[in-house]
Formats: structure tokens, C-alpha cells, sequence
């Protein structure tokens, strides 16, 4: 019996399929199913599971059953618009030489299940936990509704107790959240995991419930705000997934979407954006953390025209893109930004890092911004900065004065987009493009 995992980083979320034999399973597949029937190759997968409706990424569950025949599983209680077998605590799943038994895992989800991988002679194997137990955590508790976060913490611990009660120590741990994922109450810790790891490392297995409960709601942070629309596609079951290239746009129709004010994304590096680009454009740079800050940010059903260095960077997008749903790619420019400028001039920015801060704090007339979250800036900062987190910014950008403005976050991502929106010619922008630890070993934080 083997388990492969199906990484999608960008989201820190896992899919899993599990193949014996010429048959195999698939645990909480993402949109993009053709990684999944890459990998499964000419093994027959016979069923595919959901641990819970997700709040974080549209599902590939239902087109991947579909596509191949299989068996839909999903948890009793969730009111979806198709057709699917509905498990409750105690099911099993027999899939011949694979065997898995359902367990309610509530928490997360109020119906959220675990799986319990079993051999052919009926030993466990390991446990799919989805947003339950994680590795050195538990899944978020307050993605259904604040009404709600109490007692779905309350159910969250006794989840992980449970599953620590019944299972084997030696049981591997195959959660689908945590690995970046937003869906994680704190960040997870770890490659792999077995349950009696989680025993000596898990707060729902270390700490008493109410301290537990108390401590996990007090440490919540904000979560994107695509979040709304996951669980509702997941529910009314998600259109065929479309990873065709967008239609390249020439130069003038790009300025006609950039002076409509339609989303025109940037997907270069930022200190490429910044040395120059096209202005009324977003900077969003390709890589781990594009697709949750553009979801988060993005206008819902917006039409969106991407600029990138090639057409592979395009794709990329795209492919990350379908992933919470965003549909409506209309446009694409590729190639070098000085050719799609349709007689403007390019915008251009300085980059420094906090060693520059740090030698003209206190000696100039600018303004620090510090697009970290509430909770990051509480803990340490630069004393005299503005705090506006990013996903609040665009609401709150007439707080941030004219002219000078030093823009920092945690690492330079978040800042980056921050600089793009605040880049005009009232201000003068500085990307800070630099670890927030730097600050603190130069003395500039409190």
C-alpha cells in the first residue's frame, strides 16, 4: 500500500492518493485533477473522499468523480447539490485491498471526518485528518462563523483526543491542512508526523480544554476574505476546471483595462516590478504566497489581464488561480514591460532593506507603514509606524500621508503589494524588501 502526497504549496494544503494493487483512493483532491491523474497513471480509482466542505480552495472532488467513475464521499450533514454518497461515524469505505473507516472529527467544520487507513489483515495504517489534527496543531475553528468558534473549539479538542485514544502510536498522520495554510489555527511544525508524536507536541494533547480553548481562539488572525465564496462553490458543486492560456492583449487595449480600472496583476519579481512597470498595475510576484493575497484582495468576479515575463509564468498563474475559483482571467501581456507602455512612461520605485531604515530613522520626513497583521505588530515593531494591515489597506489608504513612505511587512511580499497600490505622484515609495528580524537585530523595533 502506498500514499502519495500531492503538494499544493501555494495554497499549504495536501491531497492524498492512496493505491494498492491496480486500485487506488483520492483524499481531498484540489480543482487541477490532471496532477491527480498523472500521478494515479493506469491505476482505476474507485472513490474519492472529502474530510470536509473546504473554506480555503475550490474542490476537484467532484470532477475527478466524474472523469474517472468513482465513488463520491462526502460527510452526512453537509447540504451539497449532488450526487454523492453521505458517511457518517462508523462507515467504511471498501475499496478491495484499501479499507477506510470513517470517524466524525468535528472542529474544524461541525461535520468534518477523519479516515482511518487500514491494511487487508485490518491493521491501521494511518489517518487522513483534513483540518483536525495537524502536525504540532489543530485546524482554525472560526471559518463557519464566529457564532460558532466556542463550540467548534470544544468539539476540536475532543476530536484530537479521541483520535489520539483510539488510534495505534505508530499511526502516520496525513492532515490536508497546515503546511501554509490559513486553515491552520497556528503554523504547523514538521514534514510527517505519527500519533504519538502529536501526544508529546499537539496543544489539544498538552494543554487542559479550556486553556486549549481559550488560547487558540485569543491567537486567531485574520483569514483571506475569498474564504466566503469556497464553501459556497464547494456546496453547489464547482464548474469544470479551464487551464487554457488567457488571449495575449497589445498595448493599448492594456491601457484601456489599466485606465478602466479593471485588475491588471504584475506577476514578476518585485524588485523587477519596482524598477519598473506599468502604472495603475499590481504587483502580485509568482510564487508561494501570490494566490492567497491576490484571493484575498482581489474584487470577486472581477475581470483580471496578467503581465508576465513568459508564457509558462502565465500558466502558472492560471493554474494557481482556479484553485479558489478565480474564473475570469480576460487578458495576458508577455514579454519585456518597456514594450507595453503605448507611449507612457514606466514608474519606477527605490528597494532598500532595514540596514538603509536604519540610517535615515529619525533624520528625515517620512512616514514607516507596516502592512503586517494586528497581531504581528503587537508583538514587535518600529516605533512611530503606521499599522495598516494589507488586506485592510485599500479601504484606509487615505490614513497614509503624502509623500515619503517606507513600506515593510514580515519578509517584502506583502509590502510589495502594498507599495504597487500606494505608487502615485503625491508619494514617494520605498519597498522595504527585507526579513522583519533584520529589524530587531538592528535595534529598531520595540
Amino acid at each position: 500500500m502506498n500514499v502519495s502526497i500531492i503538494e499544493t504549496s501555494g495554497l499549504g494544503d495536501r491531497s492524498y492518493l492512496i493505491s494498492e494493487d491496480d486500485v487506488a483512493v483520492v483524499i481531498d483532491p484540489q480543482r487541477d485533477i490532471d496532477r491527480v491523474l498523472d500521478l494515479a497513471g493506469g491505476v482505476r480509482i474507485t472513490h474519492v473522499l472529502e474530510t470536509h466542505i473546504h473554506n480555503d480552495y475550490v474542490t476537484g472532488g467532484l470532477e475527478l468523480s466524474r472523469v474517472t467513475g468513482a465513488e463520491y464521499v462526502v460527510p452526512a450533514g453537509d447540504d451539497v447539490d449532488y450526487e454523492r454518497r453521505a458517511v457518517k461515524d462508523g462507515d467504511v469505505i471498501d475499496a478491495g485491498p484499501i479499507r477506510l473507516q470513517v470517524m466524525h472529527t468535528p472542529g474544524h467544520t461541525h461535520h468534518h471526518v477523519s479516515y482511518v487507513l487500514r491494511d487487508r489483515e485490518g491493521s491501521v495504517r494511518g489517518v487522513f485528518t483534513g483540518g483536525s489534527m495537524l502536525h504540532g496543531t489543530t485546524g482554525r475553528t472560526d471559518l463557519v462563523g464566529p457564532e460558532h468558534t466556542d463550540e467548534l473549539t470544544h468539539a476540536q479538542f475532543k476530536s484530537i483526543r479521541r483520535l489520539a485514544a483510539e488510534l495505534p502510536d505508530d499511526t502516520e498522520v496525513y492532515p490536508t491542512h497546515g503546511f501554509g495554510s490559513f486553515c491552520s489555527a497556528t503554523p504547523a511544525s514538521g514534514d510527517s508526523s505519527t500519533i504519538a508524536e502529536q501526544k508529546q507536541s499537539n496543544p489539544a494533547l498538552t494543554k487542559e480544554e479550556q486553556d486549549y480553548v481559550d488560547e487558540l481562539i485569543a491567537g486567531l488572525s485574520a483569514f483571506p476574505a475569498y474564504y466566503a465564496h469556497m464553501g459556497v462553490i464547494n456546496k453547489h458543486g464547482p464548474a469544470p476546471v479551464d487551464l487554457s492560456p488567457p488571449e495575449l492583449v497589445d498595448p493599448a487595449e492594456l491601457r484601456r483595462r489599466i485606465d478602466a480600472g479593471e485588475w491588471v496583476v504584475d506577476l514578476r519579481k518585485r524588485t523587477a516590478f519596482a524598477a519598473g512597470h506599468l502604472e495603475g498595475t499590481r504587483a502580485f510576484e509568482l510564487s508561494d504566497s501570490f494566490v492567497n493575497y491576490l484571493g484575498w484582495l482581489y474584487q470577486w468576479g472581477a475581470p483580471l489581464t496578467l503581465i508576465g515575463d513568459t508564457k509558462e509564468q502565465i500558466a502558472d498563474a492560471r493554474r494557481e488561480l482556479v484553485r479558489i475559483g478565480v474564473d475570469n482571467v480576460t487578458g495576458s501581456a508577455v514579454g519585456d514591460v518597456s514594450t507595453m507602455t503605448n507611449g507612457t512612461e514606466l514608474r519606477s520605485y527605490r528597494v532598500a532593506d532595514f540596514g538603509d531604515l536604519a540610517e535615515v530613522i529619525g533624520k528625515g520626513d517620512f512616514t514607516v507603514l507596516d502592512v503586517r497583521q494586528e497581531g504581528e505588530y503587537g508583538d514587535s515593531h518600529i516605533p512611530g509606524a503606521v499599522n495598516i494591515p494589507l488586506h485592510e489597506l485599500a479601504d484606509r489608504i487615505h490614513e497614509v500621508p503624502a509623500g515619503e513612505v517606507w513600506v515593510h511587512c514580515g519578509s517584502g511580499y506583502r509590502a510589495s503589494i502594498a507599495a504597487s497600490m500606494l505608487d502615485r505622484d503625491d508619494r514617494t515609495v520605498v519597498l522595504v524588501d527585507d526579513a522583519f528580524a533584520t529589524a530587531g537585530d538592528l535595534d529598531l523595533t520595540a
